[in-house]
């Protein structure tokens, strides 16, 4: 402190000091970070790789039996019929429309439903 009770400013070669290792480590973050978001990305790739190159292998080796027990190679397909699903759709739709009168959950009429008189809110 100062004869009239002021904090002195600091030496100008202190300040740039902080200065500069503010930016070190700043910088030493950011390339952490970089680093980080690398490794993170080249593990996703060699895991989908991985996972790719064993199914491939699965593939093969059932090629290979299926040629060394005669029997024909068949693809592995995804057993759908398009038209089976439109019908589904359909069908789930029928539960959650309006039914016929008559049957036991068809809606009330008209004629069933209590008129309610308002009341005033106090």
């Amino acid at each position: 402190m100062g004869a009239r009770g002021r904090v002195r400013p600091a030496p100008a070669a202190a300040g740039n000091k902080e200065l500069v290792l503010n930016e070190v480590v700043a910088a030493a973050i950011r390339w952490a970070l970089r680093i980080m978001v690398f490794v993170m990305g080249a593990v996703l790739f060699l895991s989908l790789l991985a996972a790719a190159c064993l199914l491939a292998l699965m593939w093969a080796a059932r090629a290979l039996w299926a040629r060394l027990t005669g029997r024909p190679v068949t693809p592995w397909a995804m057993r759908m019929d398009p038209r089976a699903g439109w019908s589904t759709v359909r069908r789930s739709t029928a539960r959650w429309t309006a039914q016929q009168a008559g049957t036991p959950g068809a809606r009330r009429g008209a004629a069933d439903v209590t008129d309610v008189q308002p009341r005033e809110i106090r």
